[in-house]
């Protein structure tokens, strides 16, 4: 790839820390992931992702359960809906910069598709974020999926008036561009939702909270979701993402969720007393 402007890139802000900065580790690392994944044949089409958003060596094996599910399929364009963490947004935000960058290299913002989104809602536009959950998706989809357009969405609101105007938005403009993709013989547009689930809790607690978002998810009931979260009934820091791209995938066709894999922190490191939740899941439309 061409070298481009540092001004037009939106630079990594958790490569060597949150996923290895080494471009061969990282491959390494995903490779290894992608070999612990057993073939999970999914009948319907694959329309959206739910995938967890921590740490790799947390959630890196969950999230794989949801990426691998590309392997033999393409996507020209994929839309990655997620929470912030430590910025202060409206509704809705999404970078300034033509490109994102990861060890593997840049990855192009979708313009096109970004300023469709934009004539049903207000995108702020951001010159610097932190936002490591938007991020830790991309080196997932650069070694399964290649070359994309990214159409990266921050969610500074998460209640379900909010998911349902994004998912609505984010509908109508998929369906504009994936028209205009028929025509000019390109792939398809897949939605990522980056979500981790409960946080802190004893094991027990946690997979019993953790519960109650998965059953939402399966029985493909955003609005239900939305209800347990308000209520504090359940936790999940992506929440609105998961809505938001569930609404979105509905209105594509979408009506049916597969879990593919649910796991939390103590599975991985052995300490239950306080945990993090991290599922994969697929859309599908039958």
């Amino acid at each position: 790839m061409a070298a481009k402007s540092s001004r037009d890139i939106r630079h990594s802000v958790i490569a060597g820390s949150w996923y290895p900065g080494d471009e061969k580790q990282l491959r390494a690392m995903i490779d290894g992931f992608l070999d612990n994944v057993p073939p999970q044949p999914l009948e319907g089409d694959l329309l959206g992702l739910v995938a967890p958003h921590a740490g790799y060596v947390y959630s890196g094996q969950v999230a794989t359960y949801a990426y691998a599910q590309l392997r033999g399929k393409a996507f020209s364009r994929v839309v990655i809906v997620s929470p912030v963490h430590r910025m202060y947004l409206r509704r809705f935000a999404v970078t300034d910069k033509a490109y994102y960058e990861t060890p593997l290299g840049l990855v192009s913002v979708d313009a096109e598709l970004v300023q469709s989104v934009e004539r049903s809602i207000t995108l702020d536009r951001v010159s610097r974020d932190t936002e490591h959950s938007l991020e830790i998706q991309l080196p997932f989809l650069q070694y399964v999926l290649g070359d994309f357009a990214l159409t990266p969405i921050m969610m500074g609101e998460q209640d379900w008036e909010s998911a349902a105007k994004l998912g609505q938005a984010l509908a109508e403009a998929i369906g504009k561009v994936s028209n205009a993709n028929s025509v000019r013989g390109e792939d398809g547009v897949l939605l990522v939702a980056s979500t981790d689930l409960s946080h802190f809790h004893r094991y027990e607690v946690a997979v019993r909270l953790d519960q109650i978002v998965l059953d939402r998810i399966t029985a493909y009931d955003p609005e239900g979701l939305a209800r347990d979260l308000a209520t504090r009934k359940a936790e999940a820091c992506g929440g609105g993402p998961v809505m938001a791209v569930m609404v979105a995938a509905s209105k594509l066709g979408a009506n049916r969720a597969v879990l593919l894999k649910y796991m939390n922190s103590g599975d991985v490191t052995g300490d239950r007393s306080s945990v993090v939740g991290y599922a994969a899941a697929a859309l599908l439309r039958s």
